[in-house]
């Protein structure tokens, strides 16, 4: 086999295939081509002809999100689903919405909308090449992203009721349905759901949808100290005023920190509900119908997907009660290290993200990193005595610059990394598709 012969079979397998250019990079690995298929065929038929040419393979929606996870130990092959951004069929009636894996999230709310119903992840505008910088279904769906409402609404495994994805060897495969109630088969939805590219390529989806509010008000208070902060967040999020969302803002150590409260119903109820929180909050809390700047952006103001500005963005993950022990850890570790990184994130729902400037020191940011996983691992000391929740926790890089990459373990330890290789094994016995992304090297 020599080289020419790779364009030609992919040719075959799709009208539009293009030689790679630097922007294609994925995570600074530099692919040979580009093939942007235009339906389940085509792209069933790209896996197959990289399948025959032993071509590694890494799926792309709008970009907005490649910059994270590992870098491929492989990437002959682009698959940009830009093309197919179709949105197949809106049953409003039964709030399911069936829609190839290239819509955009932006396209998407705008047909959604004009039926008063929505996919209630607010995932944020970030950039990219997609068009108008918009993420794609796809791409939230593998990297299994979810904004500020994950509390109300969950995450888009939480959300997503069918899947259609095609195997490294182009056979496509379906499970779930159009109807909610549909539980049917293996559920590949939830199975794909942040695995990052690596069991297949996602090519439709089929998604649970929910009524747009007719109102909605944001509650805000400034708190000092990480005991003050959790109880404001545990008071606002076990209320009996149903917040959809409970966030908060810490620019920077030893500020204030701002928790934010967001409700959503009927005008009147939204009104009355909103004067309660304050209520809960305290006298010093402001409603207002306007989102604040901060809602729903990892620090830095770059959102979840921007990765702080260029900096390194961390999510930590853990249980929502212990979110007092958590901003403790956080602290210890970044005054050790000497670092003060940005915190803010969904508190009630036990994530957040750290954002660590560009400029700082790549040691001193596996040390913070380090210091953070060690507190998260060991738990709040006592908690087995019952005098408090536990800490343990996860602690992922997101996004981080190159030198930055060299010194950390971007995903930390990973509970159940054998039952994930052994299904890795499964799908993809070749690991052709996006090799070596995910945690443990899958």
């Amino acid at each position: 086999m020599t080289t020419d012969t790779i364009p030609g079979a992919l040719a075959l397998a799709c009208r539009a295939v293009t030689p790679a250019a630097p922007r294609d990079a994925v995570a600074g690995v530099m692919p040979s081509w580009v093939a942007s298929p235009a339906s389940v065929e085509e792209a069933s038929a790209v896996l197959r002809a990289a399948a025959d040419h032993d071509l590694a393979v890494v799926p792309r929606g709008g970009g907005t999100k490649l910059g994270w996870g590992e870098p491929p130990r492989r990437c002959d092959v682009v698959i940009d689903m830009l093309r197919m951004d179709r949105v197949l069929e809106h049953a409003a009636g039964d709030l399911v919405a069936r829609v190839q894996a290239g819509v955009t999230m932006a396209h998407l709310a705008g047909v959604l909308g004009g039926a008063g119903q929505q996919l209630a992840l607010d995932v944020p505008e970030t950039g990219g090449p997609a068009r108008n910088g918009s993420p794609t279904v796809g791409g939230v769906l593998a990297t299994g992203v979810a904004g500020p409402r994950r509390l109300r609404y969950g995450t888009p495994r939480d959300l997503v009721i069918g899947v259609t994805a095609i195997r490294a060897d182009g056979a496509v495969t379906r499970s779930g349905g159009k109807v909610v109630k549909n539980v049917a088969g293996y559920d590949l939805g939830k199975l794909f759901a942040g695995s990052y590219g690596t069991l297949g390529l996602i090519v439709e989806a089929v998604f649970r949808l929910h009524p747009l509010p007719a109102a909605t008000a944001f509650v805000t208070d400034d708190v000092y100290g990480a005991a003050a902060v959790a109880q404001a967040v545990a008071a606002a999020a076990g209320s009996d005023l149903a917040p959809s969302a409970v966030e908060i803002d810490r620019p920077a150590r030893g500020g204030p920190v701002r928790v934010g409260v967001l409700l959503e119903g009927d005008p009147g109820g939204v009104e009355e509900r909103a004067g309660q929180m304050r209520g809960v909050l305290g006298a010093g809390s402001v409603a207002t119908r306007n989102e604040p700047p901060w809602w729903g952006a990892a620090p830095g103001g770059a959102g979840p997907g921007g990765g702080g500005q260029g900096g390194t963005l961390i999510r930590i993950a853990f249980w929502a009660a212990a979110l007092c022990s958590v901003l403790e850890a956080i602290d210890a570790a970044a005054g050790a290290a000497g670092l003060d990184p940005a915190v803010a994130g969904s508190a009630a729902a036990g994530v957040l993200h750290a954002s660590v400037r560009r400029d700082a020191p790549p040691g001193a940011v596996a040390a913070f990193l380090g210091g953070l996983r060690e507190a998260l691992a060991r738990g709040k000391p006592g908690a087995a005595a019952g005098e408090g929740p536990p800490t343990r926790g996860s602690a992922v890089v997101l996004h981080a610059p190159g030198d930055v990459r060299e010194v950390v373990d971007l995903w930390g330890p990973v509970p159940g990394l054998d039952l994930m290789r052994a299904v890795k094994e499964q799908f993809d016995p070749g690991r052709l598709m996006s090799p070596g992304r995910f945690a443990g090297g899958i």
